[in-house]
C-alpha cells in the first residue's frame, strides 16, 4: 500500500469532518442539510466557498469569521482533522477490503456526528441513527450477507446492556445512548464486546475524577454517554479483533 490512498482519504475526511459539523448543527435543530447555504451562526450571513475550505480557512482567517469578526469554535478545524485521521486509520486498517472500508468509513461518520450533537445538545438524534444503520445494513448485505445473525445479536446485547442500565438509573443513561449502542452492535459485530467495555470504562473513570475533585455535588452532575460510546466505537473497530485475541490468550 502506498501513501496516497490513505492522504486522499484523509483529504476526504478532512471535507466530510466539515459536513458532519453542519449535520451536528442543522439536525438537532430540525433544519434541512441539503438546502441552503453555510451561513455564519452569529449573524446569518452567507460564508463563501473560499471561506470554508476544511481546516486551512480557520486557519487563515485565525479563527474569526470575515463577516462579522465573531470568534469560530475551535471544534470546526479540530472535527475536520479527527475525522481526516480517522479516515486515515480505517483505510490503513482495512486495506484491500473495500466493504469494510466502506463500512469503516461510515460508522465512523455516525459516531462523530453524534458525539457532536450530544456534547453540545445532549441528544443523539433519531435521524442520524437510522439514516446511517441503514446504509450499514445495505453494505453489509451486499459484501458479508453471512455475518448479519452476528451482528443483529450483538446490537440486541449491546442495546440490552445499556437499557437496562437505563431503566436502572434513568437519569444517568438515555434511549439514545441504548439505540446508538444498537448501531453500534450492527456495524461492528462481536468487537462491540470490546467497544462497549471500554466506553464504561472511560464513562466511569470520568465519573470518579469529577467526583474526587468535586465532591459529592458532583454525582449530580450530566455526563453524555455518547462520546465515551463512540470512542470505544472507535476503539473497537481499529482494534476489537485484537483486543478480543489478546483476551483469549491471556486468559485461556
Amino acid at each position: 500500500m502506498t501513501l496516497a490512498a490513505p492522504i486522499f482519504l484523509a483529504l476526504c475526511g478532512a471535507m466530510i469532518g466539515s459536513f458532519l459539523t453542519v449535520v451536528a448543527y442543522r439536525v438537532p435543530r430540525a433544519e434541512s442539510i441539503i438546502g441552503g447555504r453555510s451561513h455564519c451562526p452569529e449573524c446569518g450571513a452567507q460564508i463563501a466557498a473560499y471561506d470554508n475550505v476544511p481546516i486551512f480557512s480557520w486557519l487563515v482567517l485565525r479563527g474569526r469569521s470575515r463577516c462579522c469578526h465573531r470568534s469560530i469554535s475551535a471544534r470546526y478545524p479540530l472535527t475536520e482533522s479527527v475525522v481526516a485521521i480517522l479516515f486515515a486509520a480505517v483505510t490503513v486498517r482495512f486495506w484491500g477490503d473495500v466493504g469494510q472500508v466502506v463500512l469503516g468509513l461510515v460508522f465512523v461518520s455516525m459516531l462523530v456526528a453524534v458525539t457532536l450533537t450530544d456534547l453540545e445538545r445532549r441528544i443523539i438524534p433519531n435521524k442520524i441513527l437510522l439514516v446511517v444503520s441503514a446504509i450499514g445494513l445495505v453494505v453489509v448485505a451486499f459484501v458479508d450477507p453471512g455475518s448479519l445473525p452476528e451482528r443483529a445479536a450483538a446490537a440486541a446485547g449491546a442495546s440490552g446492556l445499556l437499557f437496562v442500565a437505563a431503566l436502572a438509573y434513568p437519569g444517568g443513561m438515555g434511549m439514545g445512548d441504548v439505540k446508538l449502542a444498537a448501531a453500534m452492535g450492527l456495524f461492528l459485530g462481536v468487537e462491540v464486546i470490546p467497544a462497549m467495555l471500554i466506553a464504561l470504562l472511560a464513562g466511569s473513570l470520568v465519573g470518579v475524577a469529577l467526583i474526587v475533585r468535586g465532591g459529592a455535588a458532583a454525582r449530580k452532575q450530566a455526563i453524555p454517554f455518547g462520546p465515551f460510546l463512540a470512542l470505544g466505537g472507535m476503539a473497537g473497530m481499529l482494534a476489537g479483533h485484537a483486543l478480543i485475541d489478546l483476551y483469549v490468550s491471556t486468559f485461556t
